[in-house]
């Protein structure tokens, strides 16, 4: 029996979210790809929705089957379009933006709770958003160890208000199955909305303690989640009706 052989779906594709590229995955990479799972990274420029979709779809279309698709931050806004796709058997939310119809980034932001941390988002400059560096470990990597932090705050990426603005035509988190992990710790979206938008999702919730940079902090956490999707017959399902 090959390692691959205890899995429903064999690929998963990663994708990042805002001010950061997709090297953040490299130890959910790693512990994935230890566990026999074929796995590919998309590198979005996070400067249009539209333009990270077709970017996710792309990589998707380059697998040689069904796809778990995973999205952290700003990237669940992504798959949860890109998820439409017919290769898609399901979708794993890592404390992640999962909007409805209509919704986007800045809808789901802009009225945001009492007492709700506020990311440290300084104003945008040439229509592009980039965070504090000297509030990034704080907010975004409180749990990552503080020469990576203060790297990830150095090399961060930056969003483009057009990607943020960008509105969900079509959730696929209403016909795919949907995974998802709450950041207890997260000071960028809060884990009380996290909750909320995994309960409207009808996702598998677990909850792990952890910094908005989960993915980074505690890989093997976030890979354990992404492996229980890959084995669920649930996607399986799916992909048989078609759907």
């Amino acid at each position: 029996m090959t390692p691959n052989d205890r899995f429903v779906t064999k690929n998963v594709v990663l994708v990042h979210g805002g001010f950061v590229d997709g090297s953040g995955w490299e130890g959910v990479h790693r512990s994935l790809r230890k566990s026999g799972l074929n796995v590919a990274i998309v590198q979005n420029p996070t400067i249009t929705l539209a333009g990270d979709v077709e970017s996710t779809r792309r990589v998707i279309a380059a697998q040689d089957g069904p796809v778990i698709l995973v999205g952290h931050s700003y990237g669940g806004a992504v798959i949860t379009e890109a998820g439409n796709d017919p290769k898609v058997a399901g979708l794993v939310y890592i404390a992640a933006f999962a909007p409805d119809r209509g919704e986007s980034i800045a809808t789901l932001i802009s009225h945001p709770a009492p007492n709700d941390p506020v990311p440290p988002i300084l104003p945008p400059q040439d229509g592009f958003l980039m965070l504090d560096r000297n509030k990034f470990a704080a907010s975004f990597a409180a749990d990552v160890e503080p020469v990576r932090a203060q790297f990830m705050a150095d090399a961060q990426v930056p969003w483009g208000l057009e990607a943020l603005n960008g509105a969900i035509r079509a959730p696929a988190w209403k016909a795919k199955p949907s995974w998802y992990l709450v950041a207890t710790e997260d000071r960028m979206i809060p884990p009380n909305a996290q909750r909320s938008m995994a309960g409207r999702a009808a996702a598998t919730v677990v909850e792990v303690a952890g910094s908005h940079a989960i993915y980074v902090s505690k890989p093997e956490a976030v890979a354990e989640l992404i492996l229980r999707a890959a084995r669920s017959e649930a996607g399986a399902r799916t992909q048989a009706v078609g759907v």
